[in-house]
């Protein structure tokens, strides 16, 4: 800051060199005065502020990929169930389809992703509207999709593509599309010789976390810097085990992703919807009234499977109609949401998740306005009309009534919004065209709806409306 006697007085400009050093020494100062350090205790840790971009992104591209894709049967929980639990079918199964002596091993080699194109996925992640995608690098099996040092001959460089699908992946995301490239990564494996030996002595030892998750972990942020990190699996092992704090304070302290990185909450046992970044609570969260911290709504298109599934018919995918209305409750109730979909193990993603991305695009095409960067309003669905859900954006004294059925009598009645005649105004996205409506007696406004063929609808799984000035 100037003196006071020199404030106001305009100063000769700095030498060319001096005037380079200063712009090169000033985001250093200001990140080194701003920056915030993070002790390893939950309390420190979960005081950080949640990057803003992923509240505003609210939708995101979920993949499950790995060497279960290869016999597809079941669900990506495969090696398990046939070996650990020996579940009929999937020891049929084996029994039917693979010669006797055949390990799970054996799959390495036949996870080709011989037809997987980077760019290709990228493109399809690009159209469906998703601002962020999280890609499984190591699932419970153990197997990394990427040449993990400590993940030695059980890995996607040495074993089946022979190729780095993680860096693949991270690449074509980021110079194709404008996606925040995030990574998933389970902390335990199921059978893991140095995991199953910790078990036993009941996490008192901690071999398995110290030689493997935790380089690997470092590893992944270092190489790919990811700026979703979803932790899953902890083992029922606690969050002390796995030095979670420890490895998150180096991660919002010192890592290169350290000030855009989003976490969830599963880091060991008890931490599940009570310490991280975001909540996400279960699989497939979907409580449908608004939560006091954030969240998200992680699920599959495939109704029983994360992974892909040969055995699936048509009934187990949820329709677009499904998955808009997951979306819309969703965002309504503060949440972001997680799309899952699982590729083939030749690197495929079927025809049917690719229109359901493609179709959730086309959708957030016309209504994306009352998607991406909203709050949540005062009230997150109507009491009057079902199906009918609230975003807002204060800013611009706008609420958005997201409405799933098309009324037959062509007028829609809002119970909540509360409008000013002269003052309000409402539009149906994707129409433009200010919409006639009346205020009730007893509570909200009836929009009369424009009166459209099927051809000249603006979107066909759902719509929305933009009041402006409305309380």
């Amino acid at each position: 800051m100037l003196p006071p006697e020199l404030r106001g007085v305009p100063l000769p400009p700095p030498p060319p060199l001096l005037l380079a050093l200063l712009l090169l020494l000033q985001p250093l100062q200001n990140s080194a005065r701003g920056a915030k350090r993070f002790d390893p205790t939950w309390e420190s840790l979960d005081a950080r502020q949640l990057p803003a971009w992923f509240d505003q992104a609210k939708f995101g591209i979920f993949i499950h990929w790995g060497v279960y894709s290869v016999p597809s049967f079941g669900s990506e929980w495969f090696w398990w169930y046939w070996q650990k639990e020996k579940i009929q079918n999937f020891v049929n199964f084996m029994k039917n389809n693979y010669p006797p002596g055949f390990k799970y091993a054996d799959f390495g080699p036949l996870f080709s992703t011989k037809f997987f194109n980077a760019s290709q996925w990228a493109d399809i992640f690009q159209v469906s509207g998703a601002k962020y995608v999280v890609l499984t690098s190591k699932h419970h099996e153990g197997f990394t999709l990427w040449g993990s040092e400590y993940s030695w001959n059980w890995n996607a460089v040495d074993e089946g593509p022979k190729r780095d699908l993680v860096k693949e992946l991270e690449g074509a995301i980021r110079k194709r599309t404008d996606l925040r490239f995030g990574l998933y990564y389970s902390l335990f494996e199921w059978f893991h010789p140095f995991f199953l030996d910790d078990q036993s002595s009941l996490f008192k030892k901690r071999q398995f976390p110290v030689s493997k998750v935790l380089p690997e972990l470092h590893e992944l942020v270092n190489k790919y810097q990811p700026e979703v990190l979803w932790s899953d699996g902890d083992g029922g092992a606690p969050d002390s085990y796995w030095n979670s704090t420890g490895f998150l304070a180096w991660l919002y302290n010192e890592s290169p992703v350290r000030n855009t990185v989003v976490t969830n909450d599963r880091w060991g046992a008890g931490t599940i919807c009570n310490h991280g970044g975001y909540y996400t609570c279960s699989d497939r969260y979907n409580p449908g009234y608004l939560l006091p911290h954030k969240w998200e709504n992680c699920m599959t298109i495939d109704k029983f499977s994360w992974g892909y599934r040969r055995n699936a018919g048509i009934s187990d995918y949820l329709t677009i109609e499904e998955l808009v209305k997951q979306l819309v409750q969703t965002v309504s109730c503060g949440g972001n949401l997680l799309m899952n979909i699982g590729p083939t193990h030749d690197g495929i993603i079927s025809p049917i998740f690719e229109e359901r991305l493609r179709q959730m695009g086309s959708w957030l095409k016309v209504n994306g306005e009352a998607i991406y960067e909203t709050n949540t309003w005062r009230s997150q669905n109507d009491t009057v009309t079902p199906h009918v859900w609230y975003t807002s954006k204060r800013k611009e004294k706008l609420v958005y009534a997201m409405f799933l059925k098309w009324p037959t009598s062509g007028q829609l009645i809002l119970g909540q919004p509360k409008a000013t005649l002269g003052l309000t105004e409402v539009k149906l996205l994707g129409h433009g065209q200010p919409l006639k409506w009346i205020s009730l007696k007893q509570n909200g406004i009836m929009v009369k709806l424009p009166q459209l063929t099927f051809h000249q609808m603006p979107c066909k799984w759902g719509w929305a409306l933009a009041l402006t000035n409305v309380i």
